[in-house]
């Protein structure tokens, strides 16, 4: 049986488009699989034109009833295929194919188009949804994204919530180029975050957070893998291997105990000497004297997150994604536990509003503030980073390999010929004023490892907010509102962990069981 034209309309019935119908075997087939996970069985009813009242009311229901109807789909389906003299065999699949998109594939909403909330639209496009983007910017990856440290990095997969925290927090209160600054505000909610913190701070609860992490880096990096493989897409990375360098003999053992966590769980992180580190990398040969050792993650990568974004956010457009730039939500429309709708304002001020099926939230360190508005508290707090991007001037002095210099807590990637150098946190609230102080501390790093890498003309500086939880592990999932899912906080980790959250939001969106052991939420 071949495949058909078929001839799809939004739900407004203004914009048409053709797209090539697959064969109605195989969407009846992958249908009734689907069905199966939901344990559903074929309506008892029979006839048309019941189904089809079923079929119009479908939108108009949440979730839970929409999987309910789903047999309904299946059950018709098969008829027509068993029953080819109702309608001619083109006809039919259309028909069918037509019926199915309405019924099963939701119209989707993602709240923010920093990397996670492209690969979430991304993902759920390739489902077959009609998905919408929304945010503030004029583009894809404009904030959290822009600038970010580059690594795609299982190997980061110690939190910053360990036993070892709290003495290092109080030692570096105050001091303006520490790697971690607590700025005490009159914030509760920055409270009740360090005291969750703190609560994260245990040898059990550091594991638990470390298996998390890895697993979710794991199948997060093997699917940025397989969507690069599949699209061609290019974003200036590099599959050389991130190796982390210690200069401290107190840090590298304190390195040890988390490390053989990691490769516990099946993360690759192989201990090396001194002239290890520099034979893997030879631009660090003038530091031999004073590294203690470190330790290399060959499967490890790095490359731009905003390239990827936008590169990956025009692939959705392609893939019949829909963009509202310059757009921001000022409010929700909320009945019992569904959001109804969304209230937003376009650049010249206009407010009007956006209906959807579902939502998903991914809107960076302001998702604790707005899944506040529908009830649900995450303790999600704007940790700035900074990163500073300098040209290649000089190549014998660059590095190649990415790198994490784990006594300053500042990684470093090549990103063709820019040099990308990223990290320190500072938990000061919304506040995005650059701190030039932070910034020269890390320029200063540089040219104390790398001398004669940068004269510091043509350096950039950013800042952003990473959505951080105190145990750095990301929510994934379902929100307490029916119809809101959840993929935010990801904290540092946004770039390395943004495709496997993507792919499993998009699973559980779907009603399947992700293919990851992570503790995702069900609320």
């Amino acid at each position: 049986m071949t495949g058909c034209k078929v001839r799809y309309i939004t739900a407004e019935g203004a914009i048409s488009y053709d797209r090539s119908g697959p064969r109605i075997d195989q969407i009846i087939s992958r249908y009734w699989r689907a069905c199966g996970a939901y344990s559903l069985a074929p309506p008892k009813e029979q006839g048309l034109g019941a189904w089809r009242i079923g079929l119009e009311s479908l939108r108009y229901k949440g979730q839970w009833e929409r999987q309910h109807t789903i047999a309904g789909i299946h059950w018709f389906a098969g008829e027509v295929c068993l029953c080819r003299n109702l309608f001619p065999a083109a006809g039919a699949q259309c028909a069918v194919l037509g019926l199915i998109k309405k019924a099963l594939f939701m119209r989707i909403t993602v709240m923010g188009a920093g990397v996670t909330g492209i690969t979430t639209a991304w993902y759920l496009t390739q489902s077959g949804h009609d998905v919408t983007v929304i945010d503030r910017q004029p583009g894809a990856g404009l904030e959290t994204s822009f600038a970010n440290g580059g690594q795609v990095s299982v190997s980061h997969a110690e939190p910053w919530a360990n036993p070892s925290a709290p003495l290092k927090v109080l030692k570096w209160l105050g001091k303006e180029d520490s790697p971690l600054l607590f700025r005490i505000r009159p914030d509760l909610n920055q409270w009740l975050w360090g005291l969750s913190f703190l609560r994260e701070c245990t040898a059990a609860r550091t594991r638990n957070n470390i298996k998390q992490m890895v697993n979710l880096g794991m199948y997060s990096r093997s699917a940025l893998q397989a969507l690069r493989t599949d699209t061609g897409i290019a974003y200036n990375h590099t599959t050389k291997g991130i190796l982390h360098f210690y200069t401290s003999d107190k840090e590298f053992e304190g390195a040890q105990a988390p490390a053989a966590i990691m490769r516990e769980f099946g993360c690759e992180l192989d201990m090396k000497s001194p002239a290890e580190c520099v034979a893997i990398e030879p631009a660090l040969a003038s530091n031999l004297h004073r590294i203690v050792g470190g330790s290399m993650t060959p499967s490890d990568e790095s490359g731009d997150a905003h390239l990827f974004t936008q590169q990956l956010a025009r692939m959705c457009a392609d893939k019949g994604a829909q963009f509202l730039y310059d757009t921001r939500i000022v409010g929700f429309n909320k009945s019992g536990d569904e959001l109804q709708s969304l209230r937003l304002a376009s650049a010249d001020g206009v407010v009007t509003e956006h209906t959807a099926d579902a939502y998903v939230m991914c809107m960076g360190s302001f998702s604790s503030h707005w899944n506040k508005l529908l009830g649900q508290t995450l303790r999600i707090y704007p940790a700035k980073g900074y990163s500073v991007t300098l040209p290649v001037i000089n190549e014998e002095a660059s590095y190649n390999v990415s790198l994490t210099d784990d006594e300053y807590k500042l990684v470093f990637s090549r990103l063709g010929d820019r040099l990308r150098i990223a990290g320190t946190a500072e938990l000061n609230g919304y506040d995005t004023d650059l701190n030039l102080v932070r910034c020269e501390a890390i320029v200063k790093r540089v040219k104390d490892l790398f001398p004669g890498i940068t004269d510091g003309v043509g350096a950039r500086y950013w800042t952003g907010l990473r959505p951080t939880t105190p145990s750095n592990v990301p929510y994934i999932g379902r929100a307490k509102t029916r119809n809101v899912f959840l993929n935010t906080g990801h904290g540092t980790l946004g770039w390395t962990h943004s495709c496997g959250s993507a792919a499993a939001l998009a699973d559980i969106v779907n009603g399947k069981k992700p293919e990851v052991d992570f503790s995702f939420i069900n609320a």
